[in-house]
């Protein structure tokens, strides 16, 4: 992160984490409690809450008035890594440097993990219908849900399939994420930040793709931006993808961070 996003990152994030910390506080036995606060308390980028709270700032509010839109976000994506990590799903061991969920609690506690932090999700937004009808648009069959589906399934088989996968599975809610902080913030107009959201959304992952660039290599392994354009090509997609978010935001009032998070999306690809 530059120095400037960091400095106005430091005291949003630190907000997000003690709400993040304070999730299933009163929940009993000691044991579920426990599990159910270990994948959100791991780490992570929070790059998903972040873009809901510049929005919401973008639309001239207190980074205060999303809160619950931005933990609301984190919980439904860290549910989606408890179950993406499953044996029947992508069977992993470790999630940001840790056992994940099923391989410290078993399976079935981790499925309810997830369950659990789905349904806290909503509880936090319950108040705002509106709020509530992004995130499961963001979050299930038509979005989050639906592009893992075509994961599993290996619908992904070009370029077009693939971006329809992306923008699904990972786009989505990072979507969801910038329109519910826009929302927040009391914005009436959601245009701009919707196609920054969608810009931004599949920026990250081709970006992610040339972090992966190593793991491509080869004839073998599912369809990828970098397999099927090259390192170079995906790189420059990835540039062009922020540019434009970037410009799609650029005559709001108070669009600087969300400028800044457009770059640091792309720039973890360097």
């Amino acid at each position: 992160m530059s120095p400037e996003l960091l400095e106005w990152s430091r005291p949003r994030l630190a907000r997000v984490e003690a709400e993040l910390a304070a999730c299933f506080a009163d929940v009993q036995p000691v044991a579920l409690r426990e599990a159910c606060q270990y994948p959100i308390l791991t780490g992570g980028k929070r790059i998903r809450p972040l873009l809901a709270l510049a929005a919401c700032e973008a639309a001239g509010a207190p980074f205060t008035e999303a809160i619950d839109a931005a933990v609301a976000v984190e919980l439904l994506h860290t549910y989606s890594l408890v179950h993406d990590d499953l044996p029947a799903m992508d069977d992993d061991d470790l999630r940001r440097g840790r056992p994940t969920a099923h391989k410290v609690y078993g399976e079935a506690v981790a499925i309810l993990v997830g369950d659990a932090l789905l349904t806290e999700a909503f509880a936090r937004i319950a108040s705002s219908p509106r709020l509530v009808a992004e995130l499961a648009l963001a979050g299930g069959a038509r979005g989050m849900v639906g592009g893992q589906y075509r994961d599993i399934q290996n619908l992904a088989h070009d370029l077009d399939s693939l971006v329809l996968l992306h923008r699904l599975k990972t786009g989505a809610l990072i979507r969801g994420a910038v329109r519910m902080g826009a929302i927040a913030g009391g914005a009436r107009d959601l245009e701009q930040v919707t196609v920054y959201g969608e810009l931004i959304g599949l920026a990250f992952q081709v970006a992610d793709d040339v972090l992966d660039a190593d793991q491509d290599a080869g004839d073998a392994g599912p369809p990828s931006f970098v397999r099927l354009h090259g390192r170079d090509w995906t790189a420059a997609e990835a540039q062009r993808l922020a540019r434009t978010a970037i410009d799609a935001v650029a005559d709001l009032s108070g669009a600087q961070p969300l400028v800044q998070l457009a770059r640091f999306a792309v720039e973890r690809a360097h």
